[in-house]
């Protein structure tokens, strides 16, 4: 297993997984509510939308610059930032998504797999001295 060089490091990727799951939820929250609100002529529920909709965005961006730096140990690529490099053959997907799958393994199980490398990396920095 792989580990870190710093803590920043796992708090980025920490953070951009919050970010990741929250967009995966607010966009289709904020589209409903606004859909919802539209045909039932409410007006302050489509300001709620809109404001689902506006955080969505802003998720969508800090997770981005969040994302970008966020890099497997191993292989160095950003794994929960789009790419179209090749995944290895025993990249599994979510929903459709590999980020997500990696997003919820990093909150839930402390560790991932990389999509790229395939290689199992853990949420914990390494020791300087053995």
């Amino acid at each position: 297993m792989h580990l870190f060089r710093s803590k920043s490091a796992i708090l980025r990727f920490r953070a951009a997984s919050i970010l990741l799951c929250a967009r995966c939820l607010l966009a289709p929250l904020a589209s409903m509510t606004f859909l919802y609100a539209v045909f039932q002529h409410d007006g302050k529920l489509t300001y709620v939308g809109i404001g689902l909709g506006a955080a969505a965005v802003l998720s969508t961006l800090f997770q981005w610059i969040l994302a970008a730096r966020a890099r497997c140990p191993l292989c160095l690529t950003p794994v929960l930032a789009t790419k179209e490099c090749a995944k290895h053959r025993r990249a599994r997907t979510l929903l459709g998504s590999y980020r997500l799958r990696v997003a919820l393994s990093i909150l839930f199980k402390n560790t991932f797999h990389c999509p790229y490398c395939s290689e199992k990396s853990g949420m914990k920095v390494r020791s300087r001295f053995r």
